[in-house]
């Protein structure tokens, strides 16, 4: 683009350009004339040759005026069919976009119709999600309803169990009542594990002192006692300590007062002769038995000293276990006569049950046979009525035992 002025000269344009050539050439023309008008005056000579060239310029200027022309002519069809193409172009973009347009049309109503299908679908699935989710929620609260109905419950059970721990509290507090809860929870223990004619409780021994629970072991070892101790204060005192010294003080009552069980319970209840050669000790809570074995282990061993053995409720359910085995074998042994001629009899029996057996073993062996021979009678008398049936007299080679029965038959 060239500005000259306020006019814009664009050399892009053919037209623009051939307009330029031509001025070109014009303005060479110029110049050769005024070169040929300042050489005339040279030589007269030349101005036949110049007249030639200047017909010559005059031809060629002539030629290049019908160029002109068939050039701006050329330029005007290169012009039109530039517009026309342009114009087909156009017309076509048109189509094109009209064509685009249409399609983009077609999938815009298309992904709207899908979007109210998947819409659609998505409010069915929300409408189910939120049905189903109403019914798990009116079950979870139902479950809700019931789980707290039953912590109720639980709560309920929580508050008398906490009056009954307050109610053991007060019996614990009395040296007396705590005595009668120790007796109590080893009669259970007894009476669920022993034969009721192998115990007995608050028996009195010949030393004029009664025993808890006496156990009716055979000798050797003979009956042992069991005299129920619980060393409440002691236990107590030292679960609530918290000093040093208190601890102290504390682990020595405890001490003082297991000694003072076991002393008693080996003068008291171990008589020799009378009694086995040593004493159950028991102690109604698994915690003071633990706590005993675990930070008292000389008590433990100063009771086995004084055979004096001190047992909790499970361990004292495993000893009279034990016990018991102890009391089958002996009564097994007092009733071994008993048991053989028992023995004796029953074989006795089992021979006379094998006799019998063989006797009705052969008894069935007739009865089968003679099952068989009426099947066979049976099969034939209903083959001679069916021949009967069908009056069917020609004469048939007789069965063996028809001929036997009929020579066998008497002669009038």
């Amino acid at each position: 683009m060239i500005q000259i002025g306020d006019t814009m000269i664009d050399l892009s344009d053919p037209l623009v350009l051939a307009g330029l050539i031509a001025g070109g050439v014009l303005l060479l023309l110029v110049i050769l004339l005024i070169v040929l008008l300042v050489r005339s005056g040279r030589s007269t000579a030349l101005e036949t040759e110049l007249a030639q060239q200047l017909g010559g310029i005059s031809n060629a200027v002539q030629l290049l005026g019908q160029g002109q022309d068939q050039l701006s002519g050329g330029l005007r069809t290169v012009s039109d069919t530039q517009a026309n193409a342009q114009t087909q172009m156009i017309q076509r973009m048109e189509a094109r976009l009209a064509e685009v347009q249409h399609q983009m049309q077609e999938r815009l109503h298309e992904n709207a119709m899908r979007s109210a299908r998947s819409l659609s679908d998505l409010q069915e699935k929300m409408n189910e999600t939120l049905s189903g989710s109403t019914v798990k929620t009116t079950k979870s609260l139902t479950e809700l309803q019931e789980r707290l109905a039953t912590i109720d419950k639980a709560q309920a059970n929580i508050e008398k169990l906490s009056g009954d721990v307050l109610s053991l509290q007060d019996i614990l507090s009395n040296k007396q009542t705590r005595g009668a809860f120790g007796e109590i929870q080893l009669n259970d223990i007894v009476s669920k594990a022993l034969p009721s004619d192998s115990y007995s409780f608050q028996e009195t021994l010949s030393n004029g002192k009664r025993a808890d629970c006496l156990i009716h072991l055979p000798n050797p070892p003979g009956p042992i006692v069991i005299d129920s101790k619980f060393p409440l204060e002691a236990y107590e005192s030292l679960r609530k300590a918290d000093t040093p010294q208190q601890l102290t003080e504390a682990a020595r009552m405890m001490k003082t007062a297991v000694r003072a069980h076991i002393k008693a319970i080996s003068a008291k209840y171990i008589i020799e002769g009378e009694t086995a050669d040593g004493a159950l000790m028991f102690l109604p809570s698994e915690a003071v038995y633990a706590e005993l074995h675990a930070n008292f282990p000389e008590i433990v061993r100063e009771g086995f000293d004084a055979r004096v053995w001190i047992v909790s409720p499970t361990t004292c359910m495993a000893t009279l276990n034990t016990m018991r085995a102890i009391l089958k074998d002996a009564r097994m042994r007092e009733q071994a006569g008993a048991i053989r001629k028992e023995l004796h009899l029953l074989f006795a029996d089992v021979n006379r049950l094998g006799d019998r057996v063989e006797n009705l073993d052969r008894h069935f062996h007739q009865a089968s046979k003679d099952i068989a021979d009426i099947k066979i009678s049976a099969e034939k008398a209903g083959r001679r009525a069916q021949r009967l049936d069908n009056f069917d007299f020609e004469e048939l080679a007789p069965d063996a035992e028809d001929a036997a029965a009929v020579v066998s038959l008497p002669k009038t």
